[in-house]
């Protein structure tokens, strides 16, 4: 099979896309390993090595790397168009779910089907992250030295709570130094090897849009800086430049520039702002909007559109509640994720041009192994709070869900999407009977 046969229109990508917005459950390890099954594995759209390639950059960019992975990708296949439909429709069914949900749990509490629903999706999402760090790490981890670095990242960052950026510096500094004294181990693709795989004829004759300049650079910048002063400056305009619209805006866009090491990284810092600083919503509304951020479609971060709903539906003026927090969830959700955009579109292209220089190759190698290690910690850690829910008891019903999916992903290949919704129905069910 030639490269262009596995090449996708634009219609077929935007397709996909837009299904993927629907079903990306589980958080980061959920979409990275959705996204490797159907893009890497099946449709072939890319190779295993420019996955990984474009996943190490995003993995040390601030913000949530699921979709600064899927803006990579995208952008890759169709360009500049190609970038933000996958990004956009990564998150556009996302703000909407999210912001029914936070209406429901601002105006009436929760709402017992869409608790169970969210029971059923934690199992298979479990499953589906198991299968992902079985396969990634077959395909990535090649030698006993990046196994060992795999497994020291994991140990790392769940039992002694290391910062994710210092285990990506570090992993990336192994790998450089390894380089030069042991090039057999590190270097694992030979640069003219990287350039002759497999891939898609969209990659293929894409150099000429993969190429950085600084006058791109520049008009990207342009244009980003001018959607911001335009949406921000007609809120404060339009509501004042004291409002809690404004507030949020300012927050979370700073948010968004500091917050390295992915979702779990900055709910602690959104926590503290939102619940102690600004009084947007209390402890455990934070705890309620986090759970429908880990439980529902698209990244974690998500949550920020939760904080910011409750945060304009408290503090909303002469604004109805709903009308309030509507506008506060959308633009916390706008400064969050405008500059994932940013972030790719002006650093990729420098990124793939790096692609047959040794020691960069080698540095993300070592990256490469690292990241192993913290999809196996989100894993463990998703899986310990769905399968252990308290201390000393197990939800056999959680347990055997995982099992099921799992065995379904690895053996059979079962369609991603089939089983996220089917594991919802069972949740309904199960949460109507027990």
């Amino acid at each position: 099979m030639t490269s262009s046969e596995h090449s996708p229109s634009f219609s077929q990508a935007f397709r996909f896309w837009l299904k993927l917005g629907f079903i990306n459950f589980g958080g980061p390890a959920g979409q990275i390993a959705m996204m490797h099954t159907e893009l890497v594995d099946k449709k072939k759209w890319i190779s295993e090595d420019r996955f990984l390639h474009a996943l190490n950059f995003c993995m040390v960019l601030p913000g949530p790397e699921a979709q600064q992975l899927a803006i990579y990708i995208g952008w890759l296949l169709h360009r500049t168009w190609g970038g933000i439909v996958a990004g956009a429709f990564f998150v556009i069914p996302s703000i909407f779910i999210m912001l029914l949900l936070s209406h429901l749990a601002a105006a009436f509490g929760h709402v017992p089907a869409v608790e169970g629903a969210l029971y059923g999706f934690k199992p298979v999402v479990i499953g589906l992250v198991g299968f992902a760090v079985i396969r990634i790490g077959k395909k990535s981890l090649k030698n006993r030295v990046l196994v060992f670095l795999a497994a020291a990242a994991f140990v790392a960052i769940f039992f002694f709570h290391v910062a994710f950026p210092i285990i990506v510096l570090c992993a990336g500094l192994i790998g450089w130094i390894g380089a030069k004294f042991f090039p057999k181990i590190f270097a694992t693709t030979d640069s003219r090897e990287a350039k002759k795989s497999i891939e898609p004829a969209a990659i293929i004759d894409a150099d000429h849009h993969t190429r950085a300049s600084w006058g791109r650079a520049f008009r990207i910048t342009a244009v980003s800086v001018m959607i911001y002063v335009i949406v921000i400056g007609g809120l404060g305009l339009q509501f004042g430049w004291s409002s809690v619209f404004i507030q949020e805006a300012v927050f979370f866009t700073k948010a968004a520039f500091v917050t390295f090491g992915g979702a779990y990284a900055v709910l602690p810092y959104v926590a503290q702002a939102g619940v102690q600083q600004y009084g947007w919503l209390n402890a455990g509304q934070m705890l309620d909007g986090l759970a429908m951020a880990e439980t529902t479609p698209g990244p974690l971060i998500m949550v920020v559109q939760y904080v910011g709903f409750m945060g304009a539906w408290k503090f909303h003026g002469n604004l109805s509640p709903a009308f309030s927090g509507i506008i506060g969830g959308l633009v916390t959700t706008f400064v969050t994720f405008l500059p994932c955009f940013w972030f790719i579109f002006i650093g990729a292209p420098h990124i793939e041009q790096m692609r047959g220089n040794q020691n960069i190759t080698a540095a993300l190698t070592g990256i490469t192994a690292a990241v192993v290690g913290v999809i196996l910690n989100l894993a463990v850690f998703l899986g310990v709070k769905v399968i252990f829910p308290e201390t000393g008891v197990i939800d056999y019903f959680a347990a055997t869900l995982a099992l099921i999916s799992f065995a379904g992903f690895w053996k059979w290949s079962w369609p991603i999407h089939w089983v996220v919704l089917a594991g919802g129905v069972i949740g309904i069910a199960w949460s109507m009977i027990s």
